[in-house]
């Protein structure tokens, strides 16, 4: 087959020969070399789409984290208001406490008082 391919050839001057060789081995170069660009590009476009499933991979991770560090503020919220509740509902009873502390030492004094009158 290759002599068929170089049968147009004959009858050339040797000048025009050595450019036909000279283009030739250019073509092979350039064929070599678009070879090698394309391996680029899809090495290239590879890695493109490895990072572009990683970035999306992260904004879904990211968009996790942010739900649940939504769900943790609202539940450290509502512990806090629970927390505050149980404070009053502590100051209330310390009140109420006091308050009925304070009966029964009224009630001590009168018991002690009225005892004294008993006595005499």
């Amino acid at each position: 087959m290759s002599w068929a391919v170089e049968e147009w050839k004959e009858g050339l001057s040797p000048r025009v020969l050595q450019k036909i060789h000279e283009l030739e081995t250019q073509v092979d170069k350039l064929k070599k070399e678009r070879q090698q660009r394309q391996y680029q590009l899809e090495t290239l476009e590879a890695a493109l789409q490895k990072q572009k499933q990683k970035v999306e991979d992260e904004k879904n991770e990211s968009a996790i984290l942010k739900r649940e560090n939504q769900s943790l503020m609202e539940l450290c919220d509502n512990l806090e208001k629970a927390k505050q509740k149980i404070s009053h509902d502590l100051q209330v009873k310390e009140s109420q406490i006091n308050i009925q502390s304070g009966q029964l030492n009224s009630c001590k004094k009168d018991i002690e008082r009225l005892e004294q009158e008993l006595k005499r």
